[in-house]
């Protein structure tokens, strides 16, 4: 591989506390030239924290293709980058992944991605809820409109540990969808804000989710047992 053009690197930052981010992560946040944010405003806090002062450039999911191409511009120039998402891991369930696939498949130059490893919301989820992992499904998050009752619908039919996300503007129709479409003996863990001040994991199964009262404050990982 040419080694004349920069590297981007794909790093996880924290889904919460801060002190979940790792020697490596933040030795790659120093010595890039540059840090692809989601939000600037919510990484340079993180940046702030650990004293990096690493300039940033903002990418998401309405980032047109002006935005690639510089991105792509200073790659060729031999800029180092790094890719950050708000909380976690960058390409899971995250705009990243557009950008990623556009590199690695790029006809004319092949860049180099590196994963710098770190806290997942769905891994972090999955470690905690007790149910079988040799197998699992992530779905990301449920859709808003279109298809929600459907995706809903098909949780009945997967056989395997299931996870998504949801947010706190959603969770109380999703907890409604789940009670529709799924036994009430099934096991349940809803997890919010993980790793956060207010953290709570909630057990139990689906017959019994009115009894948890589940706040819909916060960001939320949905884990079903099968």
């Amino acid at each position: 591989m040419t080694t004349d053009f920069g590297k981007l690197y794909i790093v996880a930052t924290p889904i919460g506390n801060l002190g979940d981010i790792t020697l490596r992560a933040l030795e790659t946040l120093k010595s890039v030239d540059f840090v692809l944010c989601e939000d600037t405003r919510v990484t340079q806090k993180i940046l702030n924290h650990y004293e990096i002062s690493t300039k940033t450039i903002s990418y998401h999911q309405h980032s047109n293709d002006k935005k690639v191409d510089l991105i792509i511009s200073l790659l060729d120039e031999g800029k180092n980058l790094a890719l950050v998402t708000d909380a976690g891991t960058p390409g899971i369930s995250d705009p990243g992944n557009i950008l990623i696939n556009q590199l690695t498949n790029n006809p004319i130059n092949k860049y180099e991605v590196i994963p710098i490893p770190g806290v997942s919301a769905v891994v972090t989820a999955l470690s905690i809820s007790g149910f079988p992992t040799d197998k699992f499904i992530f779905l990301g998050f449920p859709p808003q409109k279109k298809g929600r009752q459907t995706y809903f619908q098909n949780l009945q039919n997967i056989e395997q540990t299931t996870c998504f996300y949801e947010s706190n503007h959603r969770i109380l129709k999703a907890i409604t969808s789940m009670q529709e479409f799924l036994e009430p003996e099934t096991k349940i863990c809803i997890c919010r804000e993980l790793t956060k001040k207010f953290e709570t994991i909630y057990r139990g199964t689906v017959g019994g989710l009115a009894d948890m009262q589940v706040k819909d404050k916060g960001e939320f990982v949905i884990i079903i047992s099968k």
